[in-house]
């Protein structure tokens, strides 16, 4: 067992209210409960000899092992190929009353060989409230429990699993031949709740049977049928994985603590639901046909609009947690030592107090991607939207931290005026076609006056581009979504400059950083690598502004920095390694933009000619 594999060297499972990550040795080091922002269970991932991990690997001297979804599924299998035979641990979560909050959360692993026979090793080592709280365990006929202050894990056998003590953890050695099974059920709960039922093979069978199904209707119901099926439909099932189901909030990640610069310390939390990140899946989800999230997510902003306010003295705050509770209040681990070494580990996120103007366009985009908005949020929730615009109109030439949460001091960013241009600019059309009651002519000359000051100030006469704010000359590819807006033509004199500019800065083979931290402090020590947003953000930019043919070259180079299952972390390291928080919704948003994007803009050339 390794003490600490590649980030990308991870499977994600889930039953969309937390999520747990299994790596391709078969060990599952990141599980939090009874919420993805919960406190952890197994945390290994973050710190091997503290943090706590369930393992599941083969026992043998020399073992390859491959690991690969059932198509189409949130179902991981890791196999193992041995010298004696191959064997394989299926892993999966119940999805059941997805909609309706519960402290009860299982993971299922079967053990199976498909030729000879593998001896199987378990290792079950819980470490409660990110490794904080002991737990005492009770070993009997019934299997393991696992009791600490606030919850109990319980770990049960379906065949031939002797469990063994190992002080408070327990182990187990299964030797199974060519057609034979064995399982384990892992259920977390609450501190004095029931016991579950024993688990039985046909309710085993019966719970895969029922969540390879669920997972195929959902994947069903995808309108996609481009180029790249295989890859979108994944990136649309990390994006379910990542969700909440009782509250339609996605998390910007399933992981806290991983850093964007091995040993470095850059190291958040991303466990919560940023209003910008939340907000652009949208349109990915609403392209691909699952109306459903979207509309979930706009009634989860719409009541952030109703609660009246953030504690920052805001109309809303840039990220809550998944059930729109906006204390966030970030502290560090210190008992943990970080993925390799890279510390400090953070819990919570300090970020959730800065100004960040840009959230407020994001938020009126996602709400207004309706023929009649207030088909959506009523006349009550239109008076509260208009109030935001209303509020908006003071505040929107205020500097702020900016998209990338830099801790550098506030500056006046072009992207924070961009998208409020954004939110005047649907607010103003949504008056229009809801025969609502507004200050059009107010909301009018805000947009126009944004529109100007970005022309002249966020305009760079000596970089020739669009810059990242407007007292520097830094490029920043966060513009990269001007055209996607709709702010400027994808082929406009300036925009080509700007995406000229910003392939001889920001883009190396294809990979795009999001802006240079050495021109433009951001408050931290170190580098980062490149931002995987920010790269298919470019294939997009590339594909509108004439280029197909660049931007498929751009896109599946992309394509193959992707992990052996398709899953894609925050950054790209100088050796194509994963970094940060992963797996990472706002990659996955943009890859879907730019495969649409792609698809058509393919179509259209190949028309043509």
């Amino acid at each position: 067992m390794r003490r600490y594999p590649p980030i990308a060297e991870h499977g994600l499972i889930g039953d969309l209210q937390t999520c747990a990550l299994v790596s391709s040795d078969g060990v599952l080091d990141w599980f939090c409960s009874p919420r993805f922002d919960s406190p952890s269970v197994f945390a290994g991932l973050l710190d091997h000899d503290r943090g706590g991990h369930f393992a599941i690997t083969a026992d043998a001297a020399d073992v390859t092992t491959r690991q690969l979804y059932l198509a189409d599924t949130a179902v991981l299998i890791t196999r193992f190929l041995t010298a004696d035979g191959v064997g394989e641990v299926i892993d999966f979560m119940p999805v059941s009353g997805e909609h309706t909050a519960t402290d009860r959360h299982q993971v299922v692993r079967v053990m199976r060989v498909v030729r000879g026979v593998v001896r199987f090793a378990l290792e079950c080592r819980p470490r409660f409230d990110y490794g904080r709280s002991p737990h005492t365990l009770t070993l009997d006929a019934a299997g393991a429990r696992f009791d600490s202050p606030d919850a109990t894990a319980h770990l049960q056998a379906v065949g031939p699993v002797p469990l063994e003590a190992e002080g408070s953890d327990v182990r187990a050695y299964v030797t199974l031949a060519a057609g034979e099974r064995a399982a384990v059920v892992l259920t977390v709960r609450d501190a004095g709740g029931e016991a579950p039922e024993p688990p039985t093979v046909a309710g085993t069978t019966e719970a895969f049977t029922a969540v390879h199904s669920f997972w195929h209707a959902w994947i069903g119901r995808c309108t996609y049928r481009g180029r790249w099926q295989q890859i979108v439909n994944r990136s649309a099932i990390t994006l379910k994985l990542l969700t909440y189901a009782p509250t339609g909030a996605p998390i910007a990640a399933a992981t806290m603590g991983l850093p964007e610069q091995e040993g470095g310390e850059r190291n958040w939390d991303y466990r919560y639901t940023w209003v910008r990140d939340a907000s652009l899946s949208v349109r990915a989800m609403r392209d691909l046909g699952f109306t459903q999230e979207a509309d979930a997510f706009r009634d989860w902003l719409g009541q952030r609009l109703y609660d009246g306010g953030a504690p920052n003295g805001e109309p809303l705050q840039i990220m809550y947690r998944v059930d729109g509770d906006p204390h966030l209040t970030e502290e560090i681990l210190g008992h943990l030592e970080g993925w390799r070494g890279s510390a400090p580990v953070r819990v919570g996120n300090g970020a959730a107090d800065q100004l960040q103007l840009d959230i407020y366009g994001e938020a009126v985009h996602a709400l207004a991607q309706v023929d009649h908005i207030t088909h959506v949020i009523g006349y009550d929730g239109w008076k509260r939207f208009a109030g935001l615009l209303d509020w908006l109109c003071e505040n929107w030439d205020r500097a702020d931290e900016g998209i990338w949460e830099t801790r550098g001091g506030r500056q006046h960013f072009t992207y924070s005026r961009l998208m409020c241009w954004v939110a005047f600019d649907r607010g103003i059309r949504q008056a229009g076609a809801s025969a609502r009651p507004a200050d059009l002519p107010r909301w009018t000359a805000a947009r126009d006056a944004i529109l100007e000051q970005i022309m002249t100030r966020g305009w760079s006469e000596e970089r020739g581009a669009f810059v990242q704010h407007y007292d520097t000359t830094v490029l920043d590819a966060s513009l990269l979504l001007m055209p996607l807006v709709g702010f400027i033509a994808p082929q406009d004199p300036r925009w080509l400059a700007t995406l000229e500019a910003m392939d001889a800065e920001l883009v190396v083979d294809s990979l795009v950083y999001r802006y240079d931290p050495a021109a433009s402090p951001d408050g931290l020590r170190g580098t980062e690598g490149t931002f995987s947003l920010c790269s298919f953000l470019y294939v997009y930019a590339l594909a509108r502004s004439g280029r197909p043919g660049q931007a498929r070259y751009a896109f599946d180079k992309m394509l193959t920095y992707a992990n052996h299952v398709g899953l894609f972390a925050e950054e790209i390291g100088p050796t194509g390694e994963q970094l940060g928080n992963f797996p990472q919704a706002f990659t996955h948003i943009a890859l879907i933009t730019a495969a649409l994007t792609l698809d058509t803009e393919l179509d259209e050339a190949a028309g043509k000619g």
